[in-house]
């Protein structure tokens, strides 16, 4: 049962680095919104971390990428940093998880090395789960505020982007994968106390010692006498 669930989680660890990877990457972060007046159906104008973009009705796509970092909103510039930093620690979950698994080649004859490995590789699961949950929430929380402004004008409102639902549903896989992780990481702790602390039972006659009696030196005397 351990063994399926590492594989599980492996599977699924393979599954939030490709959904993160597409989060980062997409620019479909902050959409047109079509309030009113402005309703537009010739085109849509896309802003995700990288760049933007202007989606025509003809399937004709022009992106730009932003001329300076300096420019972008305070969440963009944090988001872009988050996302870089949830894409290198999944890659080192995987690797650390990889190595604690049963069927791994290395460390197997050091069991506790092994567990120590899987429970970081759990850990570092559940931070990289973070670090894309905080970003799509802040941006998200941003486009809401926004697009409820009264001040602000129509034009200029946004609706959520489909990289944001990405970014969502890939920081459940992840807190998903780390909570399989350190369940794993917990049964096999539970197998190992019970193999370490099962003591044999003993038998009372291996243990017991024979001893002569010696008779005493008044006996001595007494037969020779």
């Amino acid at each position: 049962m351990t063994a399926k669930l590492e594989v599980l989680a492996m599977v699924l660890g393979c599954l939030s680095l490709l959904g993160t990877v597409l989060t980062t990457a997409l620019p479909m972060w902050r959409v047109s919104a079509f309030i009113g007046a402005n309703l537009i159906v010739m085109e849509e104008y896309w802003e995700g971390l990288w760049m933007n973009c202007f989606n025509q009705e003809d399937f004709r796509m022009q992106c730009k990428e932003y001329d300076s970092v300096l420019i972008l909103p305070t969440e963009i510039q944090a988001a872009r940093a988050l996302m870089c930093i949830s894409v290198g620690l999944i890659v080192v979950a995987l690797s650390i998880t990889g190595c604690g698994t049963r069927k791994c080649n290395c460390c197997s004859e050091d069991m506790k090395s092994k567990n120590i490995t899987l429970a970081i590789g759990g850990c570092v699961y559940l931070v990289s789960a973070l670090t894309v949950l905080i970003p799509v929430s802040w941006v998200g929380h941003t486009v809401i505020r926004k697009f409820y402004n009264p001040a602000m004008m129509d034009s200029q409102k946004r609706e959520l982007g489909e990289a944001l639902f990405l970014g969502w549903g890939t920081s459940g896989v992840l807190l998903l994968t780390g909570v399989i992780v350190l369940f794993c990481y917990s049964r096999r702790r539970s197998e190992e106390e019970e193999h370490y602390f099962i003591q044999p039972v003993r038998d009372e006659n291996e243990e017991s010692l024979y001893l002569k009696r010696k008779p005493s030196s008044s006996y001595k005397h007494q037969v020779y006498v």
